[in-house]
């Protein structure tokens, strides 16, 4: 049986690929545990006039490179592995893309579906009292995640600025832009996976095709186009997820590749399929509508499980941990997988994969759009200064793709030295490396 905690894969990741580029012991052992970890509880004052105390969590996993980073979740089954993992993802994930953050992540064990928004405020600033001192601009950068939203970034923002007595924007991002958040943010995850996408298609063989001038339209702008089916050979998508990533990876991809067609979605009732292909404006409708997207009309009803093993060019995972297994990646038939989830495939999967030319995206790479997109608006914030649209898509698509060259030439270096290694143990080789160069310069190791 496989090993599904998610920090025990996230450390066997760091010692496979550690044990490839021969990382020093020190190193090593720095790398596999966070340097900090916060656990607190939370009073908060219910609508009803009870006091609930609440569990919550504060990750450092690493701060060499810079102040930690990484977003909030609030989530009834949160634990502190889940938090752990993702730390640690965080910490390889800014250093791929080459911002100078260090890695973190926060949790807080609740359920907001069932809580007012007045709960919620109370709930968020007792979580920043709690952590106050941990946090800053210059210390840790919290964010979005989970069932948490910019509003409730907003009410943390602000109950920092009280207790440090001056307005702080930059402590959080993926704020409302009204005080201080970024133009692009909204749909940096997707956005910045098709930056990556684009250029990994160049290498694999999949004819993906630029639609010339659509890259760094907003999605606002793109929203707006007439949609349109393929009629050049086109390259089929499934995405498993219809969230935030998921829906915003739908319309990218319909509108920035002129040849692509998504002909596979799904959430967790289900998914459907039209080999026509989905019309985006379509799908969305039928998922705001009716909450879920299988309710689409003369869609082919399928499941989850069947949309991974489907006979597509490109498989996107915009949903749960662990879905691509060792039971079951032997009948993944795309070509590339764009991993938009944190967390979907496992270590023997991987392997798997490799084996048989399936190129996959990791998470940490496929993914850093977001945190991309919030290292602009911190920067934006220290700077009192702020960007278009275009102007924060254009510097995300150089980060983007710079750092699928990076991690694609690491792979075929180390090829070319008798390993033959996938695209995540080449992501983890260029983090470890950036991460540990920076440990080593500072006199840590």
């Amino acid at each position: 049986m496989e090993e599904l905690n998610p920090f025990k894969i996230a450390q066997k990741q760091l010692d496979e690929a550690a044990e490839i580029m021969e990382l020093d012991p020190a190193t090593h052992a720095m790398l596999r545990e966070p340097m900090r970890t916060m656990i607190v509880s939370i009073p908060v004052k219910m609508d009803d006039g009870t006091t609930k105390v609440f569990k919550g969590f504060r990750v450092q996993y690493n701060d060499a490179r810079g102040p930690t980073k990484g977003g909030l979740r609030w989530h009834p089954e949160e634990n502190i592995d889940t938090v752990r993992a993702l730390a640690a993802w965080m910490t390889w994930k800014t250093a791929v893309v080459d911002i100078p953050y260090g890695g973190g992540k926060g949790g807080v064990i609740c359920n907001p579906k069932e809580m007012s928004d007045a709960e919620k405020e109370r709930l968020a600033r007792g979580w920043v009292r709690a952590v106050g001192r941990f946090i800053g601009p210059e210390k840790d950068v919290p964010a979005p995640d989970v069932y948490t939203t910019p509003q409730i970034m907003a009410w943390m923002m602000d109950e920092y600025s009280k207790i440090v007595g001056y307005n702080a924007p930059g402590v959080i991002t993926g704020k409302p832009l009204e005080i201080g958040g970024s133009k692009g943010r909204a749909d940096a995850t997707a956005r910045g996976g098709m930056y990556v996408l684009r250029e990994a298609a160049k290498c694999c063989g999949v004819p993906l095709k630029e639609n010339e001038g659509k890259m760094h339209k907003s999605y606002l702008e793109l929203e707006k186009l007439e949609e349109t089916t393929p009629s050049e050979h086109p390259v089929t998508v499934a995405i498993q997820g219809y969230g935030n990533a998921g829906k915003f990876a739908h319309l990218l991809i319909k509108k920035m590749f002129r040849n692509a067609k998504v002909v596979a979605v799904s959430d967790s009732k289900g998914g459907i399929y039209v080999e026509d292909g989905l019309q985006y404006s379509k799908t969305m409708e039928v998922k705001q509508n009716t909450g879920s997207v299988t309710n689409y009309p003369g869609a082919q009803q399928i499941t989850n499980e069947e949309l991974l093993e489907m006979e597509v060019d490109i498989l996107v995972p915009a949903a749960l941990e662990n879905v691509i297994r060792g039971d079951n990646a032997d009948k993944i038939k795309a070509k590339i997988i764009l991993e938009l989830a944190n967390g979907p495939t496992t270590p023997e999967a991987d392997e798997i994969l490799h084996k048989n030319g399936v190129m996959v995206l990791p998470d940490f790479l496929a993914n850093a759009g977001g945190v991309t997109v919030s290292y602009f608006e911190w920067v934006q914030n220290i700077n009192g200064y702020y960007w278009e649209f275009e102007e924060v898509y254009e510097k995300l698509d150089k980060k983007m793709s710079q750092a699928f060259w990076d991690v694609y030439n690491t792979q075929k270096e180390y090829f070319d030295k008798g390993k033959d290694i996938h695209m995540r143990a080449a992501a983890y080789i260029v983090s470890i490396q950036r991460v540990a160069d920076a440990m080593k310069i500072r006199g840590w190791t």
